[in-house]
C-alpha cells in the first residue's frame, strides 16, 4: 500500500499517521481534524472510517489513530440534541 491508496483518505493523512513512530493521540488529533475537514459533504463519514479501521486496525490496533478513530466513529454515530431556547 502507498500513500494515498485508500479513496477515503487520497491525501494519505491517516496513512502517514500510522507511520510516525511514538505518534501520540494528542498528535493525531489534528491529522484526523484535517481528514475529517477534507471530506466532501456527499460522502458517508462513517463508512469512509469503518473502512480505514478495517484496513488499519489488524496491523496496529493499539496505535493511537485506531483509538482516534473509532472516537470518532462513536461521536459521529451518536445523534447531538440540541438544547431549545
Amino acid at each position: 500500500m502507498q500513500k494515498g491508496d485508500l479513496a477515503c483518505d487520497p491525501r494519505g493523512l491517516i496513512y502517514e499517521a500510522y507511520r510516525i513512530e511514538g505518534i501520540e493521540e494528542v498528535s493525531c488529533r489534528p491529522i484526523f481534524l484535517d481528514w475529517a475537514l477534507g471530506v466532501p459533504g456527499e460522502e458517508d463519514t462513517v463508512a469512509h472510517i469503518k473502512t480505514m479501521l478495517e484496513h488499519y486496525e489488524p496491523d496496529w490496533p493499539d496505535h493511537p489513530m485506531t483509538k482516534l478513530l473509532h472516537s470518532g466513529l462513536d461521536e459521529i454515530s451518536t445523534p447531538r440534541r440540541r438544547k431549545r431556547r
